[in-house]
């Protein structure tokens, strides 16, 4: 018999937009063998629904995909025995792009068959990427009870149909590499794409070269095994494969989700941190698998920033994806699935909280920065969030951390604010001196010395109704907890001496007070009531930004302290500008912050030792 071959045209639409499916579609040309593994998967997932009703279709096949190398012709052929495709299907699926025959096929399922499809590719381009590597492609394919068919194209706008003489069922995708591309038959380079795109398909897949075939892929998804089957050492071999860290996780939940929405998730909380952690450009996230299928490594859509250390993945038949399967699309079940996976993670670190502190306090060394943006980026989590929280505070020198409920549980009765002090590091946050008066009254001061300290406290207001507090704040309510008796004793005899001060240091600070918050400091900045705190302002001045109140400082100083009294009795208006700049400049480098003239303070400094201040020199360091 002649066989007859026909030529026909892509249809326009494919035409059109067939070289951006080939050259712009896909990342990364390794994407090929992902897709038309997962089509081959979609066929034997075809033959097994069909065979619930005609048994006799399956016969004694088992479903498996072959990837077979021949590195003499060129060519690369990704084979399998499952429903096929007659000649109509070959034209309607193979001549038109996003003309899905496997998501007609799924649309034609109802009830049961539709829960259990194992369907992948429901977007009709998969196939295309085969034309990243390929020069020419050649499908063979045939369907029980039909005659078998030829496809050929050579993807630039036509195709050709011919009848075929092949006799078992199934479809053969024939890749005839490019020059370029023959790396892709290559066996470990085969292998490993397998491994990382494909191994969890409920399927095997078989390496064939040289006559001899290898199986290649596990065929059993870790995550889709019953928890009762798998033991802690199970978990961490799989994280450790998962994660290519050597180190344990701290804990993990998995958990399988039926009903309307259907998918598994398996996530970890790791114990070391990547050397990428602050880098917030660098794309984070679980991995997402569509039907044990691999998608994309980090699909940041499904976990917020502030959980971008969960380590984990994500199995489900329901998630959008866009035609190349490399971008989420935004809606309903991805926010779903995101919050359901918030949930577990914070359910996962409560747990670690509650019954394994040690290994809470590891993970807060590794992590705690990053969930504090959690207080800031996510309002519904906040309160969860500040319960995770960790703080050193002044009660513990020892350097113990302690909750905000530990802190609230300790408030003397009379206290109303949960009070907290913000420097560039825990020793500069410890010996500050505004924690002075606190201290002295008894009450607790917790010290917050990361850089996103500032974003958390003033998106924090409160905690289990208590307001809080910076000590470091220029405010009535603070000051009146420390107000003392000597210092409304004192207001008289210093009025003068403060309207002085404030004409010394014009154009650096905004008032001069004294102060109730030192006990043992000469004087202290503090931030005014409603304006920036001052490690804030530095962080913004750094960063080039301008100053949104243009506040200064309040300067505060200390009555008792012997060079505030010598600078009270001082009547030479030189020697009281040197020493109240002094006395300013002192309070900066205590506060963290940096001289804008250096120099100018060490000459103030020398000078007035030698003009008789330097009795006691160690005073002026205070």
């Amino acid at each position: 018999m002649t066989e007859t071959v026909e030529t026909q045209e892509f249809q326009s639409e494919t035409r059109q937009i067939l070289k951006l499916v080939i050259h712009s579609l896909y990342s990364n040309k390794e994407i090929f063998l992902r897709e038309l593994i997962s089509n081959a998967s979609d066929a034997c997932e075809k033959l097994r629904f069909e065979a619930l009703s005609k048994p006799e279709l399956l016969g004694g096949d088992t479903p498996s995909v072959e990837l077979v190398a021949d590195a003499a012709a060129g060519t690369l052929s990704i084979k399998d025995n499952g429903i096929g495709m007659a000649r109509e299907e070959v034209v309607e699926n193979l001549g038109t792009i996003a003309r899905s025959g496997t998501k007609k096929f799924f649309q034609s399922l109802s009830g049961d068959s539709a829960k259990d499809s194992q369907l992948i590719g429901q977007f009709g381009v998969g196939f295309y990427s085969a034309f990243i590597v390929a020069e020419r492609v050649t499908v063979l394919s045939k369907k029980t009870g039909c005659e078998a068919v030829r496809w050929d194209s050579d993807g630039e706008g036509s195709f050709q149909v011919q009848p075929h003489h092949k006799a078992d069922r199934g479809t053969e995708v024939i890749l005839h590499l490019r020059a370029e591309d023959r790396e892709f038959l290559d066996s470990e380079r085969l292998t490993g794409l397998v491994h990382k795109y494909s191994d969890h398909l409920a399927l095997p897949i078989h390496l064939v070269k040289e006559g001899k075939s290898e199986l290649i892929n596990q065929a059993k998804a870790f995550w889709t095994r019953p928890k009762s089957e798998l033991s802690d050492a199970d978990y961490q071999a799989f994280y450790k494969h998962l994660s290519h860290d050597w180190d344990d996780a701290l804990a993990w939940a998995h958990h399988k989700v039926e009903g309307n929405l259907e998918y598994t998730s398996l996530l970890y909380i790791p114990k070391r941190a990547p050397f990428d952690l602050f880098n917030r450009d660098e794309q984070n996230g679980v991995q997402l698998y569509v039907k044990r299928v691999f998608i994309m490594d980090k699909a940041a859509e499904l976990l917020p920033p502030w959980l971008r250390f969960v380590r984990g993945l994500v199995d489900s038949a329901d998630l959008p994806l866009n035609v190349s399967r490399e971008l989420l699309q935004g809606n309903r079940v991805v926010d779903k699935i995101r919050a359901a996976l918030v949930k577990r993670s914070l359910d996962l670190l409560d747990d670690l909280a509650a019954n394994k502190p040690e290994q809470y306090a590891e993970f807060w060394t590794s992590f705690g920065a990053v969930l504090k943006e959690g207080v800031i980026e996510d309002e519904g989590q906040r309160e969860r969030v500040a319960k995770l929280l960790r703080f050193a505070s002044s009660a513990h020198p020892d350097g113990q951390t302690v909750t905000l409920a530990d802190y609230v549980s300790r408030m003397k009765p009379e206290q109303k604010s949960i009070y907290y002090v913000t420097a560039d590091s825990l020793t500069a946050a410890r010996n500050s001196p505004h924690l002075e008066g606190f201290v002295a009254k008894g009450y607790e001061v917790l010290l917050l010395s990361d850089r996103i300290d500032e974003w958390v406290s003033s998106h924090l207001r409160e905690f289990e109704g208590k307001k809080l507090d910076s000590v470091a704040r220029a405010a009535k309510d603070i000051e009146s907890a420390i107000e003392t008796p000597e210092k409304a004793a004192n207001e008289s005899a210093y009025k003068e001496t403060l309207e002085r001060l404030k004409q010394a240091l014009a154009g650096r600070i905004s008032d001069a007070r004294l102060s109730s918050r030192l006990t043992e400091s000469p004087a202290c900045l503090v931030a005014d009531e409603y304006g920036l705190s001052l490690r804030m302002a530095r962080m913004m001045k750094a960063a080039g930004q301008a100053m949104p109140f243009g506040g200064q400082p309040v300067f505060e100083i200390n009555a008792s302290h012997p060079l505030v009294a010598r600078l009270k009795d001082t009547t030479d208006a030189a020697a009281f500008a040197d020493l109240a700049g002094l006395l300013h400049d002192q309070a900066v480098l205590a506060e963290g912050g940096q001289l804008d003239d250096p120099a100018s303070f060490v000459k103030r400094l020398n000078k007035l030792i030698l003009d008789g201040l330097g009795e006691q020199p160690r005073i002026l360091i205070g």
